[in-house]
C-alpha cells in the first residue's frame, strides 16, 4: 500500500510538471495519464473505495474550494446558482431517466432514475481545478464553482431517493423531497456555521502557525462528520463552515500564519486533487472488467451516446430556464433586466464537468437487491459514469480555452478596475495616517516624510503605469513600527471595502497577500535599512 501511494505521488508530480510545460490544466493530463497507465500490464490494480473519497478526499477539497468563493458574488448570482444546483439536478435526473429507460437494455425506470442521480451533480473538484486555469470570465467562474459545490448536496440527496426507490419500490412524494432537501440544507448550514463560529472564536486566542494549520485541516472533517452524524448534509456543513471562516479569517489570522497556512493548503489540495484525477484514469480496467457479453464497439456507442445526451440536457436547461425566467420578468412581472448573453450561457452549459464524486457514487451502489437478486445494471452505471467523466473533463476541459477565445469572453477588466480602485483607497488611507502621525511626532518627521513621499509616488503611479514594487517601500523605510502601523491601516481599509461590497473577496485576498508579504519582509529584516 505504501509503494502504491508513493507511486501515485510520483505520477502526480511528473505529469503535473508536464502539464505546466504543455500549458494544459493538470487535472486533464492526470486523468489521461492514469488512463494510459492502466493499460500497462505491470501496473497494479487500484480500485476506487467510495469511503476513501467521501471521508478522506472530499471534506478538505470542498473546504478549500469553498474558501475562495466570493460571498458578494454568491449573493448576486444566488438565483442562477440555485436553479443550477437544484433545478438542473432534478431536470438531469428526469431527463436521463427517460433517455436511459428507453435506450439502454435492461434499465427499468428505477435503475434509470438511479443512473441520473449518480451523474446529476457536477464535481466541485473538477470545476475548481479547471475553471480558474482556462481564463473564464470571473462571473462564470463564480457561478460554476458555487453550483458545483452546492449541487453536491442535492446530488447526494437525489442518490438517496434513487436508492430508496430501488430498494423499497416506493416513490417519494414531492412534499417529502422538498422537505428532505430543506432539512438537509438548513441543518448543514447551521452545523457548519456553528463549528465555524466556535473555531473562529478559539483562533483569536491562538497565534501559532503549526497549531492553526492543524486546526484548519481538522475543521472540514469535523464539519462533515458532525453533519453526517446528525443526519444533515455534511457537504453543505463543510461549505458553510469554510465560507464563514474565510469571511472572518482577515480578523483572527495574523499575516505570518496566513502565509504559512496558504502555502500548506496549496500543497495539500494539489496532492489530493492529483491523486483523485490519477485514480479516475486508473479505473478503466476495473470498469471494463465488470461488463460482460457486449462488444467494445457497442460499449463505445453507449458511452458516447450517454455523454452526448447528458451534455445536451444541461445545455437545454441552461438556455431554456434562463430565457424563460427573463421573459417572465419582462412580460409578466414587468421588471427590467439585462437580456441573457448567449456566449456566457454556452460556457456555463459547456462547463458542467463531472469528476470522482460521480464515480464514487456509482461504485457505492449495492451489488444485490433486498430480495437477493443481483443488481445487474450496477456495472453499466459505473461504466457510463466513467465515460461521462472522461468526456466532460477531457473534451470540455481541453476545448474550453479555445471557446473562450472564439467567443471573446476574456473578462478581467471589471476585477482589475475594482483592484485598482481598492489600491487607491488603501494608499489614501495610509497617507492620511502618516500625515496625522507626522504632525504629532516632530522627532520622526523626516522618516515619516520619506514614507509619505513613497506612498504618494505609488498613488500617482496607479494612474500612469505599473505600481511601484512593494519592496521599494521597505528599502526606504527606517522604522519597522511605522511601516507595520501603516500596513494595519491598509488592512482595516481593505476589510471595510469588502464589507461594504465595494470589492470582491478575490480582490481582498490579492491585496491582503501583498500586505502580508510586506509585513513578512519587515519582520525578517530583509530589505530594511536600519
Amino acid at each position: 500500500m505504501q509503494a502504491v501511494f508513493l507511486l501515485l505521488l510520483v505520477f502526480v508530480a511528473a505529469f503535473a510538471g508536464l502539464a505546466r510545460r504543455l500549458k494544459v490544466p493538470y487535472p486533464i493530463l492526470l486523468v489521461v495519464a492514469g488512463l494510459l497507465l492502466s493499460f500497462l500490464p505491470s501496473m497494479p490494480r487500484i480500485g476506487l473505495d467510495p469511503n476513501l473519497v467521501f471521508l478522506v478526499f472530499l471534506p478538505p477539497l470542498l473546504y478549500s474550494a469553498a474558501w475562495t468563493l466570493s460571498w458578494r458574488e454568491f449573493q448576486r448570482n444566488f438565483v442562477s446558482i440555485a436553479m443550477l444546483a437544484v433545478g438542473l439536478v432534478l431536470f438531469t435526473v428526469v431527463g436521463l431517466a427517460m433517455a436511459a429507460g428507453s435506450l439502454l437494455p435492461g434499465f427499468d425506470w428505477r435503475s434509470a432514475v438511479l443512473l441520473g442521480a449518480v451523474v446529476a451533480a457536477t464535481d466541485a473538484i473538477a470545476a475548481t481545478s479547471i475553471a480558474r486555469r482556462v481564463g473564464l470570465p470571473q462571473q462564470v467562474v463564480d457561478i460554476l464553482e458555487a453550483e458545483s459545490l452546492v449541487n453536491d448536496g442535492t446530488g447526494l440527496l437525489a442518490l438517496q431517493f434513487g436508492l430508496l426507490m430501488l430498494v423499497t419500490g416506493r416513490t417519494p412524494s414531492i412534499i417529502e423531497g422538498v422537505g428532505r432537501l430543506f432539512f438537509l440544507t438548513a441543518g448543514g448550514v447551521l452545523v457548519g456555521l456553528a463549528i465555524g463560529a466556535v473555531v473562529a472564536w478559539f483562533e483569536r486566542w491562538v497565534d501559532d502557525g503549526p497549531i492553526e494549520i492543524v486546526i484548519s485541516i481538522l475543521v472540514p472533517y469535523a464539519a462533515y462528520l458532525l453533519g453526517d452524524r446528525v443526519h444533515v448534509s455534511g457537504v453543505i456543513a463543510v461549505i458553510a463552515c469554510s465560507m464563514y471562516m474565510s469571511r472572518k479569517s482577515p480578523e483572527y489570522m495574523s499575516p505570518r500564519v496566513r502565509l504559512q497556512t496558504t502555502a500548506v493548503w496549496e500543497a495539500l489540495t494539489f496532492v489530493l486533487n492529483g491523486i483523485v484525477f490519477v485514480l479516475i484514469g486508473l479505473q478503466l480496467p476495473y470498469v471494463i472488467g465488470q461488463i460482460g457479453g457486449m462488444s467494445r464497439f457497442v460499449l463505445l456507442e453507449y458511452g458516447v451516446g450517454f455523454s452526448l445526451v447528458t451534455i445536451a440536457v444541461r445545455m437545454g436547461w441552461v438556455y431554456g430556464e434562463t430565457y424563460i425566467a427573463f421573459l417572465v420578468r419582462r412580460w409578466i412581472l414587468k421588471v427590467p433586466g439585462e437580456r441573457p448573453e448567449p456566449r456566457k450561457l454556452f460556457v456555463i452549459g459547456w462547463g458542467g464537468m463531472r469528476g470522482v464524486l460521480s464515480l464514487a457514487a456509482a461504485v457505492s451502489l449495492p451489488y444485490t437487491l433486498p430480495d437477493g437478486r443481483t443488481f445487474t445494471q450496477r456495472s453499466m452505471i459505473i461504466y457510463l459514469a466513467f465515460c461521462l467523466i472522461l468526456a466532460t473533463l477531457v473534451l470540455q476541459g481541453l476545448t474550453m480555452p479555445f471557446l473562450i477565445r472564439r467567443l471573446g469572453l476574456c473578462d478581467a477588466e471589471n476585477l482589475n478596475t475594482e483592484e485598482q480602485e481598492a489600491r487607491r483607497v488603501l494608499l489614501r488611507e495610509a497617507l492620511v495616517h502618516l500625515d496625522r502621525n507626522r504632525s504629532k511626532d516632530r522627532d520622526q518627521s523626516a522618516m515619516l516624510g520619506e514614507l509619505i513621499a513613497t506612498y504618494q509616488r505609488r498613488l500617482d503611479a496607479i494612474s500612469t503605469g505599473p505600481k511601484e514594487p512593494a519592496q521599494g517601500l521597505i528599502d526606504r523605510a527606517r522604522r519597522s513600527d511605522a511601516i507595520l502601523a501603516v500596513l494595519q491601516v491598509e488592512r482595516e481599509a481593505l476589510i471595510r471595502l469588502r464589507d461594504e461590497g465595494q470589492i470582491d473577496d478575490e480582490v481582498l485576498r490579492t491585496l491582503q497577500r501583498e500586505l502580508d508579504l510586506e509585513e513578512s519582509r519587515v519582520h525578517t529584516g530583509s530589505n530594511v535599512i536600519s
